[in-house]
């Protein structure tokens, strides 16, 4: 079963393209790497395919179903910078946030949850932080935060938002560990990834993409510098290539 399929997906801000007919098919079991210069639509990608901004048009299926039918099975990691750090909840209070299905809504957090949440904590080499305030956290501790609560999820699906970025290097090697370990267990891992230099250690899968999908599939096939120079070199080529057909198709804010 295919974990994310997205088809045909246009996204467009102010009437701006910023994705478009992307199709994108993550293979189940392994880790892909989302890779592309900025303003490429990374992060817009997943956002849309979670719901969290709207589509243009086009679908992303979870398990071959919508998001609201799986959504039990999925994780989101977002950047770090979109959070509020300054909000007075501990670590573990952020982490239990991730157990709410469990939970149900306007419960109590019962001691079994709180276990939960420390174990995976502890899973990223922060046992000993779980009642610190998180503004009081370095950011590389904040983004493990993160990265705990979406493990304890316990999700067959992880969409990880820039999980590296500007972390040092104990966290980049947790999270490094956290990845082998997910993918160990037979989950799958998405990360939106800024570093082409570890994409080959990192991932088995990548994703070039730059407003649209320039190539994708196993990282020993796709990772070339072909790809790379159409992915990083082509920006204004493919945007005018993408005003054009949309213009021929008729499409309404034709993004003249």
């Amino acid at each position: 079963m295919i974990p994310l399929a997205i088809r045909s997906l246009n996204v467009a801000y102010h009437r701006k393209l910023v994705l478009w007919d992307a199709d994108v098919t993550i293979r189940a079991g392994r880790t892909t790497a989302i890779v592309g210069p900025n303003g490429a639509g990374k992060s817009t990608l997943l956002k849309a395919a979670l719901g969290l901004i709207p589509m243009a048009s086009g679908e992303a299926l979870f398990f071959e179903k919508p998001l609201g039918a799986a959504r039990s099975r999925v994780a989101y990691v977002p950047q770090r910078e979109s959070v509020d750090w300054d909000f007075p909840v501990s670590a573990r209070d952020v982490v239990a946030m991730g157990l709410y299905r469990k939970i149900g809504w306007c419960l109590p957090v019962r001691r079994a949850h709180r276990e939960l949440a420390e174990a995976a904590l502890a899973d990223v080499g922060l046992a000993d932080f779980s009642r610190r305030q998180i503004s009081q956290l370095s950011g590389g501790q904040q983004q493990r935060v993160f990265l705990a609560r979406a493990l304890a999820q316990q999700a067959d699906l992880y969409l990880m938002d820039e999980p590296f970025a500007s972390v040092d290097a104990a966290t980049e090697q947790a999270i490094q560990e956290v990845l082998r370990r997910l993918k160990n267990e037979g989950r799958t891992v998405v990360c939106v990834h800024h570093d082409l230099d570890t994409v080959s250690e990192y991932f088995d899968d990548v994703v070039l993409l730059n407003m649209r999908v320039v190539a994708q599939g196993p990282v020993n096939h796709v990772f070339s510098r072909e790809n790379l120079r159409k992915t990083y070199g082509g920006r204004l080529t493919l945007l005018d290539e993408a005003v054009a057909d949309l213009s021929r198709r008729g499409v309404p804010g034709s993004l003249q």
